[in-house]
């Protein structure tokens, strides 16, 4: 058994709030590089230029990469083997969002009600999603979620018969759907099974894999790499102002699901995608 003290997590989270909205993870400034080589339309690339001197900017002015600086969403993997002292593991995790968003001088833009649109002016209470695992060591991943994209998220409850071209499809419909809504280039998280709020979180954790990597299962592998060329040839293009890099990724998850049923979720995220993950 191994001790944690929440105020480790707390002062963790307050950092990596900061972190994520006034720097690009690594993964994505190599994508975001990428698509400017890679983009065939001039003002495609035009565009990309100019996100890239304003990631710069951001990072030697230590600004906010975005606006937006969203809601934040954690995820917790809590080895088993691990005992938590020092007070509640969640009043722990929204401090840290508090001293984050407050410090960091970031948007704060959570209301405590949905329909009495009060704002809570700390940026709390963050969406906490905790998981066990085996081991003694508790893995943080914050993951602040602008509403910009957020907003275009879907989700489908398939047939089975509907199969694997109908899934195909119904990404692809959310996609164009989301069009310049979405401040493409984007990263395209779909959740394929379970239930209707497992194939959410699913689709939403797949936003915060490493950009470009790839699913084991060989067909969802080949899946991937199907659906990111079919999106970057709907000719959506950076700012949704045309050109061939309408997505950086497309990082797909599974799990069983019910007889009958096919659930799917596609949780679209903008050229930022912000996740930062420590191991404490």
């Amino acid at each position: 058994m191994r001790t944690i003290y929440v105020g480790e997590i707390t002062k963790n989270i307050k950092e990596m709030c900061i972190e994520a909205n006034y720097f690009l993870s690594q993964d994505m400034d190599a994508a975001m590089k990428h698509a400017v080589s890679i983009e065939k339309a001039p003002l495609g690339r035009q565009i990309l230029s100019q996100l890239q001197e304003n990631l710069q900017i951001a990072g030697k002015d230590m600004i906010p990469i975005c606006q937006d600086t969203g809601m934040a969403v954690v995820f917790l993997e809590i080895g088993q083997e691990v005992h938590l002292e020092g007070g509640l593991l969640e009043d722990a995790v929204n401090e840290g969002v508090r001293q984050g968003y407050t410090e960091g001088y970031l948007r704060k833009s959570v209301v405590k009600d949905p329909l009495e649109r009060e704002n809570t002016k700390d940026n709390t209470p963050a969406v906490i999603h905790y998981e066990i695992v085996k081991g003694d060591t508790l893995t943080i991943t914050v993951a602040p979620k602008g509403f910009g994209s957020e907003n275009m998220s879907r989700i489908f409850m398939l047939k089975p018969a509907d199969g694997i071209e109908g899934v195909k499809q119904a990404i692809l419909t959310a996609v164009k759907d989301a069009g310049p809504n979405a401040c493409p280039p984007m990263v395209v998280g779909v959740g394929i099974g379970g239930t209707f709020e497992k194939c959410a979180l699913m689709a939403k954790k797949a936003l915060t894999r490493k950009t470009g990597s790839h699913a084991e299962t060989p067909y969802v592998k080949a899946m991937e790499e199907e659906l990111l060329q079919k999106i970057n040839g709907l000719g959506i293009g950076p700012g949704g102002l045309g050109g061939t890099v309408t997505a950086l990724a497309v990082h797909i998850e599974t799990y069983p699901t019910h007889i009958a049923g096919l659930p799917v979720a596609v949780n679209i995220c903008c050229h930022v995608n912000r996740h930062v993950t420590r191991v404490l």
